[in-house]
């Protein structure tokens, strides 16, 4: 089999290597964007210019700040394909999600749909808000590899005379690819069901994520593949009741409606909403969105195959999986069988192998099978992957009690 086609590294438009924009400790290969992103230098800097205008004169900075956050939602808001309006800013995903469950009211006996491929707190979040009113969460089961309309299908089979609410991915964390998450809504609405998007992969990834997602509300990351300071998301939404939405701080903006009770929250360090607009421009400067996820996707793509191509002696299915509904920058390889089976053992192996080699990984588990997630940004080089191969994959090997030829000894 050919070797894979990586794509070249990418340049700035100044000439720089891309690489060399993100301020990454260079004795580290990082391979994990997609947990907690990665920030720009030029965007580090903006924010630490706030931070000491901030300090220079508390007195000017913090009673205009609803002011300064008012302006960084209408430059952000767009980018998602939504209104500023419509549009609060929130620390993340699952602040988000909190806003919205404290909003709501149940009846006992109600029934929330989430599925077994969301994300385990904001399924946490959902058993919380069921069991203040009596209700329950149920999980639809989603196969890895079904069709969007398998997926819509199996909602509509769900649906209850008491299902409520729906909570969904717009992409999985756990499995990484994309749900139709409008069809679902729409199914939903028919029914008088509302329906809560997940979005926390979607902004960077998916055009317009929050206009095209459907739903009731709908929520993303800014610090993952936008690459905003953390501590920064995005909830949207024009839901007639959405005034009932409150902030996670109650402040002087209490009085005002949605969205400006948003932007003050007493005194917290804002400058991560502040700078949020800086990083989704500068990427869009330097190589466009368009373009980016595209180089993403070619990234991905020879990643994955490399590092497949090092699991496949050792196995007796393919390791690679390929999704029905993948998005640009993350791929699924399989573990050997035993590795990963569960969130915990997938967690402590990602920490294991940092320690030990010094790649930082995403590894997940799924109906008890694990799996190695892949991330590739703007940033990521061919070496990464060629060097995932060459540390982790021996180090897989050993822990699935898989020995090599590099062992001195039979595989088996």
């Amino acid at each position: 089999m050919p070797a894979p086609a990586f794509p070249a590294p990418l340049t700035l438009n100044s000439g720089m290597r891309a690489r060399d924009a993100w301020p990454l400790d260079p004795d580290v290969i990082h391979l994990n964007h997609g947990s907690f992103g990665a920030v720009p230098t030029a965007v580090v800097e903006q924010q630490d210019a706030l931070r000491r205008r901030a300090d220079l004169s508390p007195v000017e900075w913090f009673p205009r700040i609803a002011e300064r956050v008012q302006q960084a939602r209408e430059r952000t808001a767009p980018f998602v394909g939504a209104y500023a309006e419509d549009s609060v800013f929130v620390p993340n995903a699952s602040a988000a999600a909190t806003v919205v469950y404290n909003s709501l009211r149940l009846e006992r006996g109600d029934e929330i749909l989430v599925t077994d491929q969301g994300y385990g707190a904001i399924t946490m979040g959902a058993q919380r808000l069921a069991r203040r009113f009596g209700a329950s969460v149920r999980a639809v089961e989603l196969p890895l590899l079904a069709s969007d309309d398998e997926v819509v299908q199996r909602f509509a089979d769900a649906l209850t005379s008491s299902t409520r609410l729906i909570v969904v991915d717009q992409i999985t964390s756990p499995t990484a690819r994309m749900l139709p998450t409008r069809r679902i809504a729409e199914l939903a609405a028919e029914r008088g069901i509302r329906t809560l998007v997940d979005g926390a992969h979607a902004p960077g990834l998916v055009p317009d994520a929050a206009a095209v997602a459907g739903g009731d509300w709908w929520f993303g990351n800014l610090h993952k593949w936008p690459c905003a300071p953390r501590g920064s998301a995005l909830l949207v939404t024009n839901a007639p009741d959405r005034d009932d939405l409150w902030p996670l701080i109650d402040s002087w903006a209490a009085n005002e409606p949605y969205p400006e009770r948003f932007d003050t929250q007493g005194t917290i360090d804002a400058t991560t909403y502040l700078a949020t607009p800086a990083s989704i421009e500068f990427i869009e400067a330097e190589f466009g969105w368009h373009n980016a996820r595209l180089a993403m996707a070619q990234m991905a793509d020879a990643g994955a195959e490399i590092i497949a191509e090092g699991l496949r002696p050792y196995g007796d299915e393919d390791p690679l999986t390929p999704l029905p509904s993948p998005v640009p920058s993350m791929r699924l390889v399989r573990l050997p069988l035993g590795l990963g089976s569960t969130r915990e053992e997938a967690d402590a192996l990602r920490m294991d192998l940092l320690d030990e080699t010094g790649v930082e990984t995403a590894f997940t588990s799924f109906r008890g099978i694990g799996y190695f997630r892949l991330s590739a940004h703007l940033y990521t080089e061919a070496s990464d992957f060629e060097t995932f191969v060459e540390r982790c994959i021996p180090q897989i090997l050993r822990r699935a009690g898989i020995r090599t030829s590099a062992d001195s000894l039979i595989v088996p």
